[in-house]
């Protein structure tokens, strides 16, 4: 958990970036996002 919460901040503003520099990765990003999320939360680790 604490790993997760480390690294929350840190690819959040990767994706930021990301998103400013090249829009049309949005919606790669956000499907990822939500696919790792629910990975995570399957497993039980969220």
């Amino acid at each position: 958990m604490d790993v997760h919460m480390r690294l929350t901040p840190l690819i959040s503003l990767i994706a930021g970036i990301l998103i400013l520099t090249m829009p049309r990765l949005l919606n790669f990003i956000v499907a990822l996002y939500l696919i790792i999320v629910g990975i995570v939360g399957l497993m039980g680790h969220g």
